[in-house]
């Protein structure tokens, strides 16, 4: 499966800069595809979760030195912290024989330890991408069912069928809690961790609420948060902050909480088939969460993507400040005929966008009064990628 527009960006990135940092959870097919962009060049590479890898890196400026012609590519470099500091000299000292790009492609699973570690030593010297699961715009039109009920990792869409996927996300459950965040350094029991993110699913879209959440878990709020700080540094979990300017209205500070892959979502909740899925209450904020990942795969550089929300209960599901100025103002509908409540249009009162879009499950377009544009998802998210 190629990913033309995530490849695309990589060359680009890597045309510009000495080092890029491809960045994403477990199993999404960083490796996949850094290992393509290695075929059209000498490159050489490295899993720094095997032995026989690190080994070789035991001196690392005298290895990579000698490979200075090639593009080093290192997987799962937060294993080696120690490693960015002789990348920086590696990098000055190329950068003075007239070596200024694509001499190395870093991929992680932990962003924020990575991007620590990285922008402490690469400050000017590095470019950053992230490969998110699959999105509407790589599938077929036809698949986005199957996208919804799976989510976008390569091999959970692609299982031959709804119980091999559902096995596959179970695995991956299971992997993540038992080995590969313990192997990070927190030590939080997997069955707490299990049980925090199960409630997170349960609780999809909603505000994060650090007091019920520990009361429920018997922990405190403190504990909460450097759990739930966990999850989104893995790229797990997603916090949706809220939109907030001096307007004289008082807006919920609170941010919302999704689990960011639909497919692991339903996973935690067990459910297995579209049936199960559809029957089930979460399907609404499900559908949610899948329009949100689709804005942030598709929207341009430095687009802030927020919800809005009154005390008054003006309310917008997701709220897009483009790089250019002004914003986009998205409801999200699970209905083949959405209706807009009240609160949309006294939010977009006080927001003034440029756009009101309606995104709901249907393929045709169609407007609606007061300027709304109702699209599929699948438009939405053309509709964003065109600004790139």
């Amino acid at each position: 499966m190629i990913r033309r527009r995530i490849t695309d960006r990589l060359r680009t990135l890597l045309d510009e800069s000495p080092a890029v940092a491809l960045l994403g959870p477990r199993q999404v097919g960083k490796t996949t595809l850094a290992q393509d962009l290695g075929e059209g060049r000498d490159s050489i590479y490295l899993d720094l979760e095997s032995d026989a890898d690190r080994a070789k890196l035991s001196d690392p400026e005298l290895y990579l030195a000698a490979h200075e012609d090639k593009l080093v590519i290192l997987d799962e470099v937060q294993r080696m912290p120690g490693l960015f500091q002789n990348l920086r000299g590696l990098i000055d000292r190329g950068r003075r024989k007239g070596l200024r790009s694509g001499r190395f492609l870093l991929l992680g699973s932990a962003s924020i330890d990575l991007l620590r570690q990285s922008g402490e030593t690469l400050a000017g010297r590095i470019a950053y991408a992230e490969l998110a699961p699959l999105d509407p715009l790589e599938v077929g039109p036809t698949d986005l069912d199957r996208l919804w009920l799976r989510g976008g990792f390569p091999d959970s869409f692609l299982a031959k069928g709804d119980p091999a996927s559902l096995r596959w996300r179970r695995d991956f459950i299971r992997t993540y809690l038992e080995r590969d965040i313990p192997a990070l350094g927190p030590r939080i029991a997997a069955e707490t961790l299990r049980r925090f993110w199960t409630m997170l699913a349960h609780r999809q879209s909603a505000l994060s609420n650090a007091a019920d959440l520990g009361r429920a878990l018997g922990v405190d709020g403190k504990t909460v948060a450097s759990y739930l700080d966990l999850l989104v540094d893995l790229m797990l979990v997603r916090r949706l902050e809220p939109w907030h300017a001096n307007i004289g209205k008082r807006l919920v500070r609170s941010p919302r909480i999704y689990v960011r892959d639909t497919g692991i979502l339903h996973a935690l909740l067990g459910l297995g088939t579209m049936d199960d899925l559809l029957g089930h209450p979460v399907a609404g904020a499900s559908w949610e969460g899948l329009v949100i990942e689709t804005a942030h795969a598709t929207m341009p550089d430095g687009t802030e993507a927020q919800f809005y929300r009154s005390g008054a209960g003006a309310e917008v599901d997701l709220v897009l400040t483009l790089p250019g100025g002004g914003c986009w103002a998205i409801e999200v509908k699970r209905s083949l005929a959405p209706k807009v409540e009240r609160g949309f249009h006294h939010a977009c009162e006080d927001l003034q966008p440029e756009r009101r879009i309606v995104v709901y499950p249907g393929v045709e377009a169609f407007p609606l009064p007061n300027g709304i544009e109702v699209m599929s998802l699948r438009q939405f998210g053309q509709e964003l990628s065109a600004l790139r």
